[in-house]
C-alpha cells in the first residue's frame, strides 16, 4: 500500500491540466481540509475521488478477502468525505466531487467546472444545480 498516493493522482493531474489549459488558476491541496483543487477567491473546491477508495456506486466492489478490514475502512472514507463537505459548506465553500471514471474525458469535466465557476463568481451558490447531483457529484453525460 506504500505506492498508493492521496495527492497528485493521475485523474487529479489530468483534471488540473484540463483546467489550466482553459486559463483557470487554482491552488492544490488547499487549507486544513486539503482540497484537491481550490479556487479560494470564489470559495469553490473540487475533490477528485477514486472509485475504489470512495465507493463509487458504479465501480466499487468490496474485496472478498479481509472483509473485516476493508468494509469499515471504505465506509469511513465516505463518512469522512461527508463530514469534510459539511465543514467546508459551513465556511461558505461550494464543494463538488468528481469520480475517477468521469475523467476519461477531462476536457468535458473542465468545461462543466468552468461554467460552474462562472456562475459562482456572481453569487455564493451554484446556479447550474442541474449539473451536480444530490451528493455534490458532478454529472458528466457520455
Amino acid at each position: 500500500m506504500s505506492s498508493i498516493h492521496s495527492a497528485n493522482t493521475k485523474p487529479e493531474i489530468a483534471l488540473r491540466r484540463a483546467l489550466w489549459k482553459r486559463g483557470l488558476r487554482f491552488r492544490i491541496h488547499y487549507g486544513n481540509e486539503r482540497i484537491d483543487i481550490a479556487f479560494p477567491r470564489t470559495k469553490f473546491g473540487i475533490f477528485v475521488d477514486g472509485c475504489f477508495w470512495h465507493m463509487c456506486p458504479m465501480h466499487c466492489t468490496l474485496p472478498k478477502s479481509n472483509v473485516e478490514y476493508w468494509h469499515p475502512k471504505l465506509h469511513r472514507n465516505v463518512e469522512r468525505d461527508i463530514e469534510k463537505d459539511k465543514r467546508l459548506a459551513a465556511s461558505g465553500w461550494t464543494v463538488i466531487h468528481v469520480w475517477e471514471h468521469e475523467l476519461e474525458n477531462p476536457g468535458k469535466v473542465a468545461i462543466k467546472i468552468v461554467r460552474m465557476l462562472a456562475s459562482t463568481s456572481h453569487s455564493s451558490g451554484l446556479k447550474e444545480k442541474s449539473k451536480v447531483n444530490c451528493e455534490n457529484r458532478i454529472v458528466v453525460p457520455k
